[in-house]
């Protein structure tokens, strides 16, 4: 029997702050693919958080969404984070 993983696969992405809350509203629309979460607003980085199993899924709607805004995938930013799921991420390395 398989045994469920908590590996999340963290994307990180630079947007245009005005962006933020439409990549925010395409995942949640997209139920259980992915969780968003602004890491730096000023900046306008977000991360995409996404288990395993829809990974692929998550991918394809990223390409998608690059086809209508500019969406570019970053290195994690060195940011201290006051969100509490961030930090037990950040954590799991």
């Amino acid at each position: 029997m398989l045994q469920p993983t908590t590996a999340i696969h963290a994307i990180y992405l630079q947007v245009r702050p005005t962006d933020i809350a439409q990549v925010k509203f395409l995942f949640e629309s997209y139920e259980e693919i992915a969780i968003v979460r602004t890491v730096d607003r000023r900046a306008a980085i977000i991360v995409v958080l996404v288990v395993p199993d829809f990974l692929p899924v998550a991918r394809a709607v990223l390409e998608e969404l690059r086809t209508q805004i500019d969406c570019v995938e970053v290195a994690a930013p060195a940011v201290e984070s006051d969100d509490w799921l961030m930090r037990e991420i950040d954590g799991d390395d």
